[in-house]
């Protein structure tokens, strides 16, 4: 049955009383769906929860039948974080998207209760002025009705503290109207925590990859037992709130005229088993050729490696592309693509990796001396090594130069050797078999001969793609630590957090400072200049304060 489309009027009024009609059912349904989202995750994070306590009994009732047990437990707790981050996230989604409507009630998830923060912590007192007027009338004959205190958990090196918010209440004798400053602000809603906890908790977590679990047993070693649910909850907020942060960050990176981009394996969490999913990373750094924009590493998270995801990351972009020689990234560098074909430059790098693999001495005779099988060392794969680092030896000499420069260094000093190389190896290759380890090197550079001598034509390509890889090795270290992400959302959380750690290590900040810092100002912060919270921004106002 065909849906009767009825004729829209043509007064103006009745269209505007339409729009607003249409608008209001939008944000109905959109404030449902994100309420739906929140209860759902809500309830995972509840049955997770429920799990892990049921599994925890077991032990203590039956006892550690194997090892295989205790890392079940600590899987089922690392689970549980990501779980309860997203339960977070969804609640304070839910909430901005119930604020738009007048008939939705906002979703509430129900928290278990939190302890007081311990007797023996130190408490400082900050007292907001009190009003010496009426704001109502204007009296000046003001008494004291009580204070209300509100606590904030911060930390220090080494030490612990409460600040006590404390907000003192006045009745005006003349008109009797209470008055009482706001209550201070949290990133967190209804929250606890500061700035630099929140900031602490973030950059040990993806900074120095230590999972929530292992904060809290350190936290309780000092004297601050906090759970991991509680944590959670601050992480999950405190990811929300950077969130404009990570696409300013995004458009800055894509408005990049080259990029490196790399990728990495992260396990993430499924039903019955450890999939394996992907981390993207796409560094802007102009600073190989004195370009003045700052450098950043923009990262994005995908279930697995097909060829749409880089596709979509890149999908608005346009210009040099520096990676290895993935194919997924083909259908960027088709001459028909829109806005713009993306143009390949290669690695040096992997192209020297792979003759490098089969001239080095040092590693066959380590091998020899295990008793292991040592592959064959080929003469014209250490030949091969040579003639590509003499071209490293020129890059060297004009690193840091600008991009005019660099050109007229290669033409003069690359390109003739380039050439050689390119006769050479396909000298070589004519006197190979077809499936020979030498053949299969040889052939990886002379297919993508074009993407090689790009930097021939362009001063501000580079010879490696090690940007990215430098950016990526983070992920690696993270894997042995938290051995992977408890969901999808976790691992897009991920991206996000490392995105801005990765984009202030860059720019040579403290990211644990600039994340106290960033915490603390961003909720009073005008939007339209958010872009003075920038790393690189950020460190000019340091150092001009220090001046």
């Amino acid at each position: 049955m065909e849906a009767v489309v009825l004729p829209l009027p043509d007064d103006i009024e009745a269209l505007k009383a339409l729009l607003a009609t249409a608008t209001q059912r939008a944000n109905e349904a959109e404030a449902k769906l994100a309420i739906a989202h929140a209860r759902e995750s809500a309830t995972e994070a509840v049955i997770a929860h429920l799990k892990l306590q049921i599994a925890k009994l077991r032990r203590e009732q039956y006892g550690a039948s194997a090892e295989r047990t205790r890392r079940l437990l600590d899987q089922m707790e690392l689970q549980l974080e990501d779980l309860e981050v997203d339960a977070a996230e969804g609640d304070l989604a839910a909430d901005v998207a119930a604020e738009k409507t007048a008939t939705v009630t906002a979703f509430e998830r129900k928290r278990p209760a939190r302890k007081p923060f311990p007797e023996h912590l130190p408490r400082e007192r900050v007292v907001v002025p009190a009003p010496c007027s009426c704001p109502t009338c204007g009296g000046s004959r003001l008494s004291k009705l009580g204070e209300d205190v509100t606590e904030t958990l911060e930390v220090i090196p080494r030490a612990w503290k409460v600040v006590q918010t404390v907000r003192e209440k006045f009745s005006c004798r003349d008109c009797e109207t209470i008055t009482q400053p706001p209550a201070p602000f949290h990133v967190v809603p209804r929250g606890w925590a500061g700035p630099s906890f929140l900031a602490m908790l973030l950059f040990e977590k993806y900074g120095q990859h230590q999972p929530l679990n292992r904060q809290a047993e350190r936290f309780a070693r000092e004297g601050v037992p906090l759970s991991t649910s509680t944590l959670a909850d601050q992480v999950g907020a405190a990811a929300f709130a950077l969130m404009p942060l990570y696409r300013l960050i995004e458009a800055h990176v894509l408005a990049a005229e080259r990029l490196h981009g790399d990728d990495t394996t992260v396990p993430v969490m499924a039903k019955v088993k450890t999939d394996t999913a992907r981390l993207w990373v796409y560094v802007r750094d102009d600073r190989p050729f004195a370009g003045t924009d700052p450098p950043a590493a923009l990262f994005h998270y995908s279930r697995d490696r097909r060829g749409e995801h880089p596709r979509a990351h890149l999908s608005s972009w346009s210009g040099i592309l520096q990676a290895d020689a993935y194919g997924g990234y083909g259908e960027l560098y088709a001459p028909g693509r829109m806005p713009a074909p993306v143009l390949e430059a290669g690695c040096f790098a992997h192209a020297r990796r792979k003759f490098f693999e089969l001239a080095d001495v040092a590693s066959a005779a380590r091998k020899k001396s295990r008793g292991e099988h040592a592959g064959m060392i080929y003469p014209i794969a250490l030949e091969a090594v040579q003639r590509i680092d003499v071209l490293f030896d020129v890059e060297r000499g004009i690193n840091g130069k600008d991009a005019a420069e660099r050109l007229a260094v290669r033409q003069v000093l690359s390109a003739p050797l380039m050439a050689e190389l390119h006769a050479w190896l396909t000298t070589q290759l004519a006197r190979l078999s077809r499936n020979h380890d030498l053949a299969k090197a040889i052939n990886y550079m002379l297919r993508r001969w074009d993407a090689f001598t790009r930097f021939l034509d362009d001063g501000r390509v580079c010879l490696t793609n090690n940007a990215a890889e430098r950016a990526l090795r983070c992920v690696p270290l993270g894997r042995k630590a938290w051995l992977f992400c408890g969901s999808d959302r976790g691992g897009q959380r991920a991206a996000v957090l490392y995105t801005l750690i990765q984009t202030a290590r860059l720019n040579d900040v403290d990211p644990q400072a600039w994340l106290a810092d960033i915490l603390a100002r961003i909720a009073d912060h005008p939007i339209n200049r958010l872009n003075e919270l920038m790393p690189w921004n950020w460190q000019s106002r340091r150092t001009a304060i220090a001046a």
